[in-house]
C-alpha cells in the first residue's frame, strides 16, 4: 500500500516514516493513504472544528469520500500525545506511533469500537499487524 507522509509537527518524523513502511508494507491494498504527523495544538483544533471535542486526542481519521479519487483517506497523529501515552503504557515511542497509524487505517475501512465485539474485532486485527511488524508490547 502507497502511504503518503506530511510532517506538520516541530520536529523530524523520518523515523516514524520508516517504522510505518515495515507496518504496511505487506497489507495488499489498491488505495493509498496521507499519514499526516502534527503537535497537541494541531490535533485539538482538527478535533474542536470535526469532532466538537475542545481536546488534544491521539489519533483522528477522515475517510475520502470522493469515488474519482484513489486514496482512502487522511489519518492525524498528534506526536505530543503519542509521547505521552507510550510513557503511560509504558511501551516505545514507535510501537505507539505504529498503533495509532494502523487504529486510523482501519478507522478508514469502516471498522470503529463502539461496541464490545467491535472492539474486539478492531484490536484483534491492530495486534495482528502490530506483531507482524515486530512492534509489540
Amino acid at each position: 500500500m502507497e502511504v503518503n507522509y506530511f510532517n506538520q509537527y516541530k520536529e523530524e518524523t523520518t523515523q516514524f516514516e520508516v517504522i510505518l513502511e515495515t507496518v504496511f508494507k505487506d497489507i495488499k491494498e489498491e488505495k493509498s493513504m496521507q499519514v499526516i504527523f502534527v503537535d497537541n495544538d494541531q490535533i485539538r483544533d482538527i478535533n474542536k472544528m470535526y469532532r466538537n471535542i475542545d481536546k488534544p486526542t491521539d489519533v483522528i481519521s477522515f475517510p475520502n469520500d470522493d469515488e474519482k479519487d484513489d486514496s482512502l483517506g487522511d489519518i492525524f497523529i498528534s506526536i505530543d500525545q503519542a509521547k505521552i501515552q507510550a510513557l503511560d503504557y509504558g511501551h516505545t515511542l514507535e510501537r505507539e506511533i505504529g498503533f495509532l497509524a494502523v487504529h486510523g487505517y482501519l478507522h478508514l475501512l469502516g471498522y470503529d469500537h463502539h461496541t464490545e465485539a467491535e472492539e474486539k474485532e478492531m484490536f484483534t486485527l491492530q495486534e495482528e499487524i502490530l506483531n507482524k511488524a515486530n512492534l509489540k508490547r
